[in-house]
């Protein structure tokens, strides 16, 4: 059964930054791409970030929303996943799933495998 689990969430002022984290257990992830997407109301879901395997380098790739402030990291050490979101604004406010794709990801809901249950970000203005 993979699981997998965010944190960091909050209500954070707009500029100010987060770092979002998701344990995954249950299955080996070090192989797997890892990415964020999120979902803000009356919105689709939409990715944020990735990031691939061991066996691919660790590649990141971004939405462009969010380059060059957002991070995506992994500890595979941990089976974690991390992303460090620096300058936030009102519209990065939104729910964020973390999700596992074992056939090498993708910026489309479907090419993930499993999802978490979402944490919620909140930007005051």
């Amino acid at each position: 059964q993979v699981q997998l689990v965010e944190s960091g969430g909050g209500l954070v002022q707009a500029g100010g930054s987060l770092r979002l984290s998701c344990a995954a257990s249950g299955r080996t992830f070090s192989r797997a791409t890892m990415g964020w997407f999120r979902q803000a109301p009356g919105k689709e879901r939409e990715f944020v970030a990735a990031i691939s395997g061991s066996g691919s380098g660790g590649i990141t790739s971004y939405a462009d929303s969010v380059k060059g402030r957002f991070t995506i990291s992994r500890d595979n050490t941990k089976n974690t996943v991390y992303l460090q979101m620096n300058s936030l604004e009102p519209e990065d406010a939104a729910v964020y799933y973390c999700a596992v794709s074992y056939s090498g990801g993708g910026v489309r809901l479907h090419d993930y495998n499993y999802w978490g249950q979402g944490t919620q970000v909140t930007i005051s203005s």
